[in-house]
């Protein structure tokens, strides 16, 4: 067990003073079997009418309403968890899906429908040409091992940039370009294996290992928020896979937020009444912390 402390902090600088439209805020990690929140607190400025709501995906949202104008927005967030990490239960995987391909349990595939749903256009196959040459490569139909090796094949076949302009690049443009941010190669990633007819997800959260963050070896993807992807296999379930990293197992990420497509897991969202050029630009700091399990 790791007693974690997650302190997420956003900053908007603006020219002049200006009035804030309603923002929502995702920075609660989900509580589950391996996750227990301990403390949280969230500090905004100026100050706002806070309530909380849970979205469609079940995630919590932070609903911020303001009425002062000001030249800076804040939002920081801390929180205390303990974190129970375990390698994925891969066998469990049912024996009909440890071979590809195979169809989802009539039951799960209402649910699942969506998931597996390709979401951006690619007229010139390419996405799909670049998954076909993976799995020829690994030279296997197993599963997992196709998952595994298509995980890899993003960190090694792409560079990672930072980027903290909001949205993502389309698969399309990925490829094209070779680089892209975590949240750019998980949803590279889920068009992927979506092509190869499984159901994927995007996920949102917190990185953390203190013994390779910022490393020039290590993990990448720390001092922001991190992306990954779950694909569903039956038995086992939702599986987690890090392109960014080549990770494979949720050992090293704190979910804070699940959605069918990255645009739903944005962490902050909203907007200002103002001048057009009043806005100087933000800044993210994400800062994640083992402490000792006694603290407290």
């Amino acid at each position: 067990m790791a007693r974690l402390r997650i302190v997420h902090k956003t900053i908007y600088r603006y020219r002049e003073p200006v009035q804030f439209s309603e923002h929502r805020f995702m920075c609660r990690p989900r509580d589950s079997h391996d996750l227990r929140l301990v403390d949280t607190g969230i500090t905004i400025s100026p100050p706002a009418t806070v309530r909380w709501v849970h979205d469609v995906f079940n995630n919590s949202v932070l609903v911020a309403s303001f009425s002062e104008m000001a030249n800076e927005l804040t939002f920081e967030s801390t929180v205390v968890a303990e974190h129970y990490p375990a390698p994925p239960d891969v066998d469990l995987i049912e024996p009909y899906a440890e071979r590809m391909p195979f169809s989802y349990d009539a039951r799960e595939m209402p649910d699942l429908a969506r998931s597996m749903e390709r979401q951006y256009v690619d007229p010139e196959h390419r996405v799909d040409a670049w998954v076909r040459e993976v799995c020829a490569a690994v030279g296997t139909d197993n599963t997992l091992e196709v998952l595994i090796a298509i995980t890899r094949a993003i960190k090694a076949q792409f560079a990672y940039r930072a980027r903290e302009d909001e949205g993502t690049q389309s698969p399309a443009e990925t490829l094209a370009l070779g680089s892209g941010s975590c949240r750019d190669f998980a949803l590279f990633m889920m068009e992927a294996v979506r092509s190869l007819g499984l159901a994927a997800r995007f996920v949102s959260g917190y990185l953390y290992d203190e013994s390779l963050l910022g490393a020039d070896s290590g993990m990448v993807g720390g001092g922001a928020t991190h992306a990954w992807v779950n694909v569903y296999l039956p038995g086992a379930g939702w599986l987690p896979f890090d392109p960014t990293n080549a990770i494979i197992g949720g050992s090293n990420l704190i979910r804070v937020a699940v959605a069918r497509d990255p645009s739903q897991a944005a962490p902050l969202t909203g907007s200002y009444t103002g001048p057009t050029d009043a806005y100087l630009g933000m800044t993210v700091d994400v800062r994640v912390s083992v402490e000792d399990a006694e603290a407290g």
